[in-house]
């Protein structure tokens, strides 16, 4: 809902015809009047660039959009804090591919991110991988998401399941029961916790999998668990410039999360910073699988508990992201 507050501050500019119109706005975009303002043009359309026309959350606004905006296809942003137009989706059935979770609707994403899955699903079988199990790729018209996800808002990330797709089609009822697989061996919270991939599990074709998937030009990073990273760097005994892209990070136990390079000309997009340089098999590994980032700490006395932070907002995304929304 909007401020009423905010609203009636506008009197001293509007004149009460046009604050009644206002007031009646909802998150929509603002219509120009059918009548003449009694403002000047310079004035009202400075009024109108105040009010806030996307109210809340983005997330309620990018969430509810079932298509994507149909214009050229562009990422706007960075990764955590933008949106796309353009997007595509990648079918729920391929060769090599199945999507799971349809009923999320985030099987969106950049021509360049749909494309790099279908490479990888063909070349799957070759590394003794039957197929890919798609997750989360983004919305269609990215943005923030109402649940599960900090970035996968510009179309060029994609979460790829630790799970073989198998020998038969899933269901639809399956896709939204099935469960990607754990690498872990157990909680890695506890004291002394073995950190390393369950061997019983983990398998070269995993390792094989996202080796290719690192090695492609238009990737910029791989996350994927701590435990799963120091497995990579166990299992490469050669060229190992594509761990480096391999980056250890909180979750990625189940799937792996690989984001794609912003798209050549697409400088509206806002790339990371490169990989540090190294393999990033030593002490920043070490750290990662110590009890220090797991373990959790008793709060200190008088230590008040961390601020959670305000939502995004659509005015905090860049600003063409209040046009992708608009446009159909």
């Amino acid at each position: 809902m909007l401020d009423l507050r905010y609203l009636m501050n506008a009197t001293a500019v509007l004149a009460c015809s046009v604050l009644m119109s206002f007031i009646a706005l909802s998150a929509q975009a603002v219509p120009l009047p059918h009548t003449k303002p009694e403002l000047s043009l310079s004035d009202y359309t400075k009024a109108l660039k105040q009010l806030p026309e996307f109210p809340g959350a983005a997330k309620f606004h990018f969430g509810k959009k079932k298509a994507p905006a149909k214009t050229k296809p562009l990422s706007f942003g960075s990764y955590a804090r933008g949106c796309i137009a353009g997007a595509v989706s990648i079918a729920q059935d391929g060769e090599n591919w199945q999507v799971m979770r349809l009923s999320r609707n985030r099987n969106w994403g950049h021509p360049v991110l749909i494309d790099f899955l279908k490479r990888l699903a063909a070349d799957a079988p070759s590394l003794g991988w039957n197929g890919l199990l798609v997750g989360d790729l983004s919305q269609p018209r990215g943005g923030p998401m109402l649940t599960g996800h900090a970035s996968h808002q510009i179309g060029l990330d994609a979460d790829i399941w630790l799970r073989q797709m198998p020998d038969y089609t899933f269901s639809t009822k399956q896709r939204e029961t099935e469960s990607a697989i754990s690498m872990l061996n157990g909680s890695l919270s506890t004291p002394g916790a073995d950190r390393r991939v369950n061997p019983k599990r983990w398998t070269d074709a995993h390792a094989k999998l996202i080796r290719h998937a690192a090695q492609d030009k238009g990737v910029a990073r791989i996350f994927v668990n701590p435990t799963i990273k120091k497995a990579l760097c166990d299992f490469e005994g050669g060229d190992r410039d594509w761990l480096r892209k391999v980056r250890p990070w909180w979750g990625h136990h189940y799937h792996f999360h690989v984001r794609m390079a912003c798209p050549d000309g697409n400088t509206q997009c806002k790339d990371q910073a490169a990989p540090p340089a190294g393999d990033g098999c030593g002490k920043e590994l070490a750290y990662w699988l110590s009890d220090e980032p797991w373990v959790p700490k008793k709060p200190k006395a008088g230590e008040k508990p961390r601020k959670r932070k305000p939502p995004i907002s659509v005015a905090d995304l860049p600003n063409d992201c209040a046009g992708v929304l608009r446009v159909e």
